[in-house]
């Protein structure tokens, strides 16, 4: 696997929250998590970089970003970055959907419109500032009951990222992204199909483009090569099936793989576990 492309993070509360402040030099790999992730920027001169998109960031502005979302900042160190960062359970999430209500829709659908950025007008933001002040408030707080309160503020946040999404209530700045539109569609057609031949010859006669051009041309705009990318995505799609009590030897070829060694391989240099460690089979036996 490309070393540019790792796992970072581990969530095991329902969700956890960061206040972060600094300036200094740092640069962050691309990297993903098991969880999904938003990011309130506050200030600074950052520009991140979400499955080959670049958002220039305002502050206030909010990203979100999927688990398996393969992302990372550029800072420029010579101005205080600010952010507060929020890992978010996708179980707690699931646990708390009613009929009609399901909190994840805002994190598929950015996924879906690959834009993930909200960006809020004024009023829409003092909105924010209040959820976000008074979330941070109890979850740093030891007094009765700050852990029901946390939580509640948190769904309360996710229903109102969700309302703005639905009701397409940010600001669509065009500006503020930087892209390449042919390297979106080959991204999106990737995603939807990693389980048919994605071959760097078979995508550069899809698309158009030669394959060196392309592998080139994909490597300039997403920080990672064509194979390491199509590979981790097959992987964490496999991860996910077995997770969800999928047979391990009907996954490796739901996920494009033609052979199980080659597989099993690649799954146990990615995770450091077997992929029979992840069967929810395995997990009740433990």
């Amino acid at each position: 696997m490309n070393k540019n492309s790792n796992k970072s993070g581990y969530l095991n509360n329902d969700f956890q929250l960061f206040h972060l402040k600094d300036k200094k030099n740092q640069e962050f790999e691309f990297h993903y998590h098991d969880f999904n992730k938003i990011i309130i920027f506050l200030s600074g001169k950052v520009t991140y970089l979400i499955e080959g998109k670049a958002y220039n960031l305002k502050p206030w502005d909010i990203l979100l970003v999927n688990n398996h979302d393969v992302h990372k900042p550029i800072i420029d160190s010579s101005e205080i970055y600010e952010r507060i960062i929020i890992w978010a359970n996708s179980d707690f999430i699931e646990n708390h959907n009613y009929e009609n209500c399901d909190l994840s829709t805002c994190f598929r659908l950015a996924n879906e419109k690959s834009f993930n950025l909200i960006r809020l007008n004024s009023k829409l933001q003092d909105n924010i500032k209040f959820i976000i002040d008074s979330l941070m408030t109890s979850f740093n707080s030891k007094d009765f009951g700050s852990k029901l309160l946390s939580n509640s503020l948190f769904i309360q946040l996710l229903v109102y990222l969700n309302r703005v999404h639905l009701n397409n209530m940010y600001i669509n700045d065009e500006g503020s992204l930087k892209y390449d539109k042919q390297i979106e569609k080959i991204l999106k057609y990737i995603n939807n199909n990693l389980s048919e031949n994605l071959s760097t010859e078979t995508l550069s006669q899809k698309f158009y483009i030669s394959k060196y051009y392309l592998m080139h041309k994909f490597k300039k705009e997403t920080g990672y090569t064509l194979h390491n990318y199509v590979n981790q995505k097959r992987l964490l799609m496999a991860k996910d099936l077995i997770s969800s009590g999928e047979q391990i030897t009907k996954v490796y070829l739901l996920c494009g793989f033609n052979d199980y060694t080659c597989f099993l391989r690649s799954f146990k240099n990615l995770f450091k576990k077997s992929p029979s460690e992840f069967s929810p089979k395995t997990k009740k036996l433990s």
